[in-house]
């Protein structure tokens, strides 16, 4: 049950929110419009299946996650007058993205114009900005020397993904790149120009919804490679300065009504051997930025601190932190009195608050709508009683599935609202005049629900005491009692990350549950969002117990009778590629065997050069420590596949194809080099037509005696 309190402040404390799984079945893209109770009750459609007694599941094939999505990234303008999305390009057959942009005052009509992706630039996201502008961003292989600059560099990379942003109006008819600083600057090297080319120049921080022209954009400056921040007016392309860069100091908190910058944050040494964290805040009556003392973390410390905004009626800051509870809170702070409340304005006994929810429409602006809990699923949890009232019953028309609004004119007479679950990924809606729903279709509306099976959130006890929390995805029609099953253990990247019920955008997780596989993705120590005691407990502990909570995973599914004891794999991507390729020289493996995507396998070659972002390197780099698979392939025991993409500059290619090189002469070993694919999505229909068949294969024929 959920327990909140709104007066300065909400508090929710009590008891866990129930965060339910479900499914959705939703038509491809019908122009329709029905009434609400009825149609949304119709259009919920098939639950998650529980405990079914469906025959077994037909695979899904391989084209089923291969395809374009055929629309996602959908966003609705500020005034509810225009919709942009990408879409599968017409005529493709679900083999490129192309621009939509559609009119609401006619949405029955379709999209008002379609604009494909050229032969090398293609459209990967979008949305929809003030002015009658469109945001997108295209990206494009390239091929060459990376000039000293960007990811992949220092490893000699010459092969990775340009990625741009553009401008573009409602008729799409010229695109050009966005908030670029076009003039020309002397002294800048033909070499720091090409490298600004390949890392971008500028980028959207802010819209500034109540400003009708004006946005907050950065620029890098080409003089001395750090970002300065402007107001941009979208029809004019005017600038007016508002932070000036450099190496220690970033800009925090702009004021949500005008741009001004209210906050910054800077890195300072704090000895020898630490850093720390300074959070500054303007002050009104000087106009200087003042250092605040309760605002200040060691590095060391690993407390979270974010400025999340603040309210205008009393000046007071909105914080998210987790100093005064193992999981992030929401709290106000007194910058005039230096001082934090008495209470905390949202918090959740087992997990953080991740952001609040502001308004952004005139009616409501800036003031606390709501918040998120980081669940099991991200939750909205709204506390404005309009908005409340919105969610409810969008979630009452469609039972069982997560349902999230996304955008919304200021009478709420025009809302984008969202549908999902563990089995259908994300259909979209436009509720009109708060009484008729029009689909706009579902991101993969071929895809079967029934072929996929039920999600649960579980947790287990490792081997320590530790309770690991974990989603467990079983194939459809498997119940208490069946035969064990054969399962995958598949941790996910980062490790600085987490997994989310619902539909897996990798598509790996239903494409195996499809085939009869359980897949446990446990949420090993390590991960974020389950306290900062189970974050930091990771540090330095890569291949050591953040992977004994791997092999515990396999050991509870065969304790539950769920997966057969010599039936179970483990398969990982980047973090998880190690993981999986750490478990071939671990003994006793629990495992037959591995697949290790875009693995790093050299932790002595990745300690060394963490990342190029300075707190990313004192932050994280030095967490960076454990066994070293590379150091220990003479242990190998296990079979393992290993692939990356040649253009995958995150984790290079050096790091699986050492590791092959090294136990090939041991144990059954393959290794792949996947043409053109990168390291993070989206991936292109070739890249899944090339590596699920491979794992699948791999799977059944050369997964310990007889295959998995």
């Amino acid at each position: 049950m959920l327990l909140t309190r709104v007066q300065q402040s909400f508090i929710f404390t009590q008891k866990m929110h129930k965060f339910g799984t479900g499914n959705s079945l939703v038509k491809d893209a019908p122009r329709m419009k029905s009434r609400i109770p009825a149609k949304l009750a119709l259009a919920a459609g098939l639950l998650l299946a529980a405990t079914s007694s469906l025959a077994a599941p037909t695979p899904l094939p391989v084209e089923s996650f291969a395809k374009i999505p055929a629309i996602q990234s959908v966003t609705m303008s500020s005034d509810g007058k225009r919709l942009v999305a990408i879409v599968s390009a017409p005529g493709s057959n679900y083999s490129d993205t192309a621009l939509a942009n559609w009119d609401l005052d006619n949405l029955a009509a379709g999209p008002s114009s379609i604009t494909p992706s050229g032969d090398r630039m293609k459209f990967i996201a979008a949305s929809a900005l003030k002015a009658g502008k469109t945001l997108v961003l295209g990206r494009q292989e390239f091929t060459g020397q990376l000039a000293g600059c960007g990811e992949g560099n220092s490893t000699g990379a010459t092969k990775t993904f340009l990625t741009k942003a553009y401008l573009t109006d409602s008729s799409q008819g010229k695109f050009n790149e966005a908030f670029a600083d076009n003039t020309r600057k002397l002294g800048v090297s033909e070499q720091t120009q090409r490298c600004l080319e390949l890392a971008g120049t500028a980028s959207l921080v802010h819209s500034l919804p109540l400003e009708p022209d004006k946005v907050i954009i950065s620029q890098v400056n080409q003089s001395t490679l750090s970002a300065n921040y402007y107001l941009y007016n979208l029809q004019t392309g005017q600038t007016e300065l508002l932070f000036r860069g450099g190496t220690r100091s970033s800009p925090g908190l702009f004021h949500p009504r005008n741009g001004e910058l209210l906050t910054r944050t800077q890195i300072e040494p704090a000895g020898s051997t630490e850093y720390e964290q300074q959070i500054l805040i303007k002050n009104k009556s000087s106009g200087q930025f003042e250092k605040h003392d309760l605002l200040t973390t060691k590095l060391s410390d690993r407390y979270s601190m974010e400025i999340a905004g603040i309210d205008d009626a009393t000046g007071k800051l909105y914080v998210l932190t987790d100093k005064f509870s193992d999981q992030t809170q929401a709290w106000q702070y007194d910058p005039a009195k230096k001082e934090f409340d008495k209470e905390p304005l949202a918090a959740h006994p087992e997990f953080p608050i991740s952001a609040l929810i502001l308004g952004t429409r005139p009616s409501n602006f800036n003031q606390v709508l709501g918040f998120y809990v980081d669940g099991p699923h991200r939750e909205a949890v709204y506390v404005d009683p309009q908005m409340k009232a919105l969610s409810d019953s969008l979630k009452q028309a469609y039972p069982g599935q997560y349902v999230a609004i996304t955008g919304y004119n200021d009478d709420l007479s025009r809302v984008l609202f969202t549908t999902s679950s563990a089995s259908q990924p994300a259909s979209y809606y436009v509720l009109m005049d708060k009484k008729s729903v029009t689909p706009l279709g579902s991101e993969r509306p071929w895809v079967d629900s029934n072929q996929i099976g039920e999600q649960r959130w579980v947790s287990y006890t490792a081997r320590d005491g530790r309770k690991i929390p974990a989603i467990l995805d079983l194939p459809a029609g498997w119940k208490e009692g069946d035969g064990a099953l054969p399962a995958l253990v598949h941790p996910h990247g980062g490790p600085w990350a987490r997994d989310y019920t619902g539909w897996d955008a990798s598509g790996w997780v239903p494409f195996f549950t499809s085939r009869g596989y359980a897949v446990i993705r446990p949420q090993y120590r390590g991960t974020t969002g389950f306290g900062r005691a189970h974050w930091i407990a990771g540090d330095k502990q890569w291949g050591l117990t953040m992977q004994d909570d791997n092999d515990d995973a396999a050991a509870w599914l065969a304790s539950q009778g769920i997966a057969a004891k010599d039936r179970i794999a483990i398969f990982g991507y980047s973090y998880g590629g190690f993981a999986a390729a750490a478990a071939t020289v671990r003994s006793p493996s629990p495992f037959q065997c591995a697949i290790a995507g875009a693995p790093v396998t050299d932790l002595a070659r990745i300690g060394a050069s963490w990342s190029e972002n300075r707190l990313q390197r004192i932050l994280q780099g030095q967490t960076v420590k454990g066994m070293d698979p590379m150091q220990n392939t003479d242990k190998v025991n296990i079979p393992v596949l290993l692939y990356v993409g040649d253009r995958d500059v995150r984790t290079p290619a050096f790091h699986a194809r050492s590791f092959y090189n090294a136990v090939q002469a041991k144990v059954p070993a393959k290794f792949e080099l996947i043409p053109d694919m990168p390291h993070s999505m989206p991936w292109y229909p070739r890249h899944y037509e090339a590596t699920l068949p491979l794992m699948e294969s791999f799977l059944r024929s050369d997964c310990g005696p007889g295959g998995l």
